[in-house]
């Protein structure tokens, strides 16, 4: 019985002998000790600390959008690489040193710059360091209509031109680069602003067709449709209004076909410009076709006049 109680007495004691102190410190334990514990804790929850972060980081990096750059020294060497550049954003206030250079290939290009509050870039480049520089890139080059010209010129064909009149989609756009490369369309002109651009989205929708058909970027559309038909271009306009059937015009020989955007179809100057309007015959309750649809049904009609022609 007086073992059992000696027992007793020891544990009571040995638990008294490891409750915490009135100053913090542990009984039983020399400072020595409790300062290299308190040392090892403090680099475990850093080291916990610096994971979280890298893992952030790694996350942001998969965050960043294929057809985004960021950067002064990897967006100057696109733009010296000749790379598809849709546009570029600089932060307020940055236009020395190799802002000023970038800005310099960029006008020298034809490039869009816009100069926006730094909040802006930051909310894109998702924490990354962007250097108050940052361009939406194209998957491919872009062409010049010179170019694509001298291209039909000497393949010994009539020229053919797919112009979208500042077309939004980029399901559109790529649907439509996938029927101008089945239909041998030479090229496809789009604007260089309120238009969708050449995007990761556009190839993917394409189906490959981005890489084989020549997509150039121009300014003012009636300016340019002006210029084609001085240089023999017939301008065929898609339009519910037209005055004759699609399958009843002529869309053979130097020919550009235009196609409105979603919703608005062709503006006021783009029709000015066109030497006739077809449209399509519709028998259903829905008065209107997709764009990419509509598109598509005269790249075929055009086909199959110029095949026709050849027999």
């Amino acid at each position: 019985m007086k073992n059992d109680n000696a027992k007793t007495a020891n544990r009571n004691k040995n638990r008294e002998h490891k409750k915490a102190a009135p100053n913090g410190t542990r009984k039983g334990f020399s400072p020595e000790r409790q300062s290299r514990e308190k040392i090892s804790r403090q680099k475990l929850t850093s080291q916990v600390l610096a994971q979280k972060v890298q893992d952030a980081r790694e996350q942001n990096v998969r965050d960043l959008p294929e057809d985004v750059l960021i950067g002064r020294n990897a967006v100057t060497e696109a733009l010296r690489a000749g790379r598809g550049i849709n546009k570029i954003l600089l932060a307020d206030g940055d236009r020395e040193g190799q802002v000023s250079e970038i800005v310099a290939l960029a006008k020298e290009r034809g490039i869009v710059l816009q100069f926006v509050d730094r909040g802006k870039i930051e909310s894109v480049a998702s924490g990354l360091r962007h250097q108050g520089v940052l361009a939406y890139v194209a998957p491919v080059a872009y062409a010049e209509l010179e170019d694509i010209l001298a291209k039909a010129e000497a393949a010994g064909d009539p020229p053919f031109l797919l112009l979208l009149d500042e077309l939004e989609d980029p399901h559109n756009l790529g649907a439509l680069l996938r029927t101008a490369d089945a239909t041998g369309v030479h090229g496809v002109l789009i604007p260089k602003r309120r238009s969708v651009p050449l995007t990761a989205t556009v190839a993917k929708t394409s189906a490959g067709a981005v890489e084989y058909v020549p997509v150039a970027r121009i300014g003012n559309i009636a300016q340019t449709l002006k210029t084609l038909k001085e240089k023999g271009f017939w301008v065929a306009g898609a339009d519910m209004d037209g005055k004759q059937n699609y399958y009843e015009a002529d869309l053979t020989g130097p020919l550009v076909l235009v196609v409105g955007s979603e919703g608005k179809g062709m503006g006021r100057l783009t029709k000015e410009q066109c030497d006739f309007i077809v449209k399509m015959p519709m028998v259903g309750k829905i008065n209107s076709l997709n764009a990419s649809v509509a598109g598509s049904i005269l790249m075929y009609e055009s086909m199959r006049q110029r095949l026709a022609a050849r027999k």
